[in-house]
């Protein structure tokens, strides 16, 4: 059974990092502010199917490959570390851009939306290193199977991601007006942001933990 510190754990982690600016997000913020709520949650519906199949992978002992190897798994460490200490400096890099102004985009049908808001979240190096690098480390061999708990921080994954992203898709237009208008909120939630990920940099660098 997964403890309560787990799932806490991976609880925080997923919410640190769908509030920070990526792929995901400005793909459906985008969607959202030029086609509608509505383009923005079959586009979401998208990244909700990726998140299964990154959470699938993770059940089906992709961890596995990187305890027969741990070289391997260092260097995903390293890898992770510095792509999310990458994303930190774009958070407070000076003239960063709000992705709650993104550039217009041409109008698509709901299928197309909805495979490429997959697509999206399947190349999308941020989800990547979460499943890869990250939640590994919340598994406890010892509190019984593997996939196990896997399946379910993934789960305590999706639902914070999705939840998260629905509110962002519903609230994009009032967000964007409002941080138009008080520009100084914006350098607060980008610092904000900043100090998130590389806080979960130093985490994943510091961790002796090896993949279960």
């Amino acid at each position: 059974m997964v403890g309560f510190g787990a799932v806490t754990g991976i609880a925080v982690v997923a919410l640190g990092l769908v509030l920070t600016p990526g792929p995901n997000m400005v793909y459906l913020v985008s969607r959202s502010l030029t086609q509608g709520r509505r383009a923005g949650l079959v586009s979401l519906a998208g990244v909700a199917v990726g998140f299964l199949v990154y959470a699938a992978a993770a059940s089906a002992g992709i961890a596995a490959v990187f305890t027969l190897v741990p070289a391997l798994y260092t260097a995903v460490q390293v890898a992770g570390a510095g792509y999310l200490l990458w994303l930190a400096w774009q958070a407070v890099r000076p003239g960063g851009v709000s992705v709650f102004a993104p550039a217009q985009v041409p109008a698509h049908s709901a299928g197309r939306l909805f495979g490429m808001g997959l697509v999206t979240n399947l190349l999308n190096p941020k989800i990547a290193v979460l499943y890869v690098s990250l939640l590994p480390q919340f598994v406890d061999p010892a509190r019984g199977s593997v996939a196990g708990q896997s399946l379910v921080l993934s789960a305590v994954q999706i639902a914070v991601a999705v939840s998260v992203n629905a509110l962002i898709v519903l609230t994009a237009g009032s967000v964007a007006r409002l941080l138009a208008r008080r520009p100084g909120w914006l350098r607060v939630q980008r610092y904000f942001m900043g100090a998130v990920l590389a806080g979960l940099a130093v985490q994943l660098l510091s961790s002796r933990a090896r993949p279960a």
